[in-house]
């Protein structure tokens, strides 16, 4: 089968590129939008990796250029990871089994452009979704779903190649259900949430709460790059990860206990976290 994929992400396509290459299908266009400071500041890698194994297209222009160009393809499916775009009806109606999305969050919970707030809002497993794409973000039918628990070692990189593993193995099963003409399972409108963009306020670590979930927030701002922040000894920190420290330590919620060259030790809401920056 012949599959255009929609990505902005490397990784999210790697998805899609490894997974029509176990089923036999070949990726004939990939098409990207032009360079934003969500999946970078610039093209590279993205383009200069791909463009050496299949066509790129790089435009905003969903209706016009890229419908065109999709529509050159004659494809059998669409199948978009990470492209921060409402897709068309003008791209949708193209490919002759429809078009999947990969989400990575329990739909329809968590839908929106920011699915991790699940995570760092308290959710204790790992979610995806494949579904169907239609004319508003995140509401097609359901494909496949595929749930795991948080891991143990809970950082940012852990979180995003559980997120991988998970829609890996989903897209397997939705990938083989849109083929076989399988409408998946509508959405129940009236159980959807909706996971907005972070709060600047939001990326700041509070150590008066549970260490759990300090290292539960800590994570979910981290899963594509260090983006949590914490005050430590009255200066601003990028934190890299936050684990459980060894014993009960005392003072107040945010004192440091002891510190060297590879981080902090502090006192959380109910014990002590090792804090890396």
């Amino acid at each position: 089968m012949r599959i255009v994929a929609l990505s902005s992400y490397l990784p999210s396509y790697r998805l899609i590129s490894d997974w029509a290459a176990r089923a036999g299908h070949e990726v004939v266009l990939v098409v990207t939008l032009p360079p934003t400071d969500r999946y970078g500041s610039g093209p590279s890698p993205f383009a200069e990796v791909v463009s050496a194994e299949t066509g790129v297209l790089m435009t905003s222009k969903l209706k016009s250029t890229a419908a065109a160009m999709i529509g050159a393809m004659q494809p059998d499916l669409v199948v978009s990871a990470a492209f921060p775009r409402l897709i068309p009806d003008e791209i949708l109606r193209i490919p002759a089994y429809g078009a999947l999305n990969l989400h990575p969050s329990r739909l329809p919970n968590g839908r929106g452009p920011n699915p991790v707030r699940v995570i760092y809002e308290g959710a204790t497993t790992v979610d995806v979704t494949i579904h169907r794409t239609d004319n508003a973000f995140d509401t097609g039918a359901i494909m496949a779903q595929r749930s795991a628990p948080l891991p143990t070692d809970l950082t940012g990189p852990a979180l995003f190649a559980a997120w991988i593993e998970l829609l890996g193995d989903a897209l397997d099963e939705a990938g083989a259900k849109a083929f076989a003409r399988d409408p998946g399972v509508v959405q129940q409108d009236d159980t959807a949430s909706y996971a907005a963009m972070f709060e600047p306020a939001e990326f700041e670590l509070d150590f008066r709460e549970p260490s759990a979930t300090i290292i539960r927030k800590a994570a979910a701002l981290n899963i594509m790059a260090p983006r949590a922040v914490a005050v430590i000894q009255g200066e601003r920190v990028v934190v890299s990860t936050v684990r459980v420290a060894e014993g009960n330590g005392t003072g107040a919620p945010g004192a440091v206990l002891a510190k060297d060259p590879e981080g902090w030790d502090i006192r959380s809401g109910d014990g002590v976290v090792r804090v890396t920056g």
